[in-house]
């Protein structure tokens, strides 16, 4: 599932109309309205304030509005973008300052799009995956074969503990469980012992592992 880990603000400029768009990740409905509220006041002296949000696991909550645009030409587009592009628990505020020319139906539906799209390339996006975490414990002749079959299995490794035997702790994603847990076992001949944690929600953000 793709989701919106950090906001951001993009601009752009159609017919000396600016279009400022502003993305941020939200969780319900009642954060989304509050956001659209913040823009608003801080941008009380712009002409328009256009929003859309989507929020949960099927984008299943969505809202758009044209804030005074011609229907059909503001929101629905921004809404389209985010569909568009699969992420969730987003909202976004479109400002827009009047340039003095008007742009007509299919202007202002291009100009909205676009200054989604250059406020959401500026934003951090993730893909959340279902998974569980992996305690490993074994002796140290076990570590490498173990390290080398999680590399291999592209597991990622979250960190180790080394005492009188060695804990490896990785995020195994869902359905690969059975798996993982052959091939280890295999690989140290039965000694490695597993502890499996809860279903998590877990995405890789600069090389790290980020637990929701």
């Amino acid at each position: 599932m793709k989701a919106l880990y950090e906001g951001g603000e993009g601009e752009i400029t159609e017919k000396k109309s600016r279009f400022i768009a502003t993305v941020r990740p939200v969780e319900s409905e009642g954060e989304a309205a509050a956001f659209i509220a913040e823009m608003k006041k801080k941008y009380w002296d712009a002409r328009h304030n256009c929003s859309a949000f989507a929020i949960g696991p099927n984008q299943e909550l969505t809202r758009c509005s044209d804030d005074g645009e011609p229907a059909q030409t503001a929101g629905r587009p921004m809404l389209d973008v985010l569909l568009r592009e699969g992420i969730h628990n987003a909202a976004v505020v479109v400002t827009r300052y009047f340039g003095g020319t008007l742009l007509g139906t299919g202007g202002l539906v291009r100009a909205y799009q676009r200054a989604v799209q250059e406020g959401l390339a500026h934003c951090v996006v993730i893909e959340k995956e279902p998974g569980k975490m992996l305690s490993i414990q074994t002796d140290y002749t076990g570590l490498g074969k173990i390290q080398y079959t999680l590399a291999q299995q592209q597991i990622a490794v979250m960190g180790i503990g080394y005492t009188d035997t060695v804990q490896i702790d990785a995020m195994v994603p869902k359905g690969k469980e059975g798996e993982v847990a052959e091939k280890i076992t295999e690989a140290t001949n039965g000694t490695a012992r597993f502890l499996w944690g809860n279903e998590v929600e877990f995405a890789l953000i600069d090389k790290e592992i980020k637990i929701f």
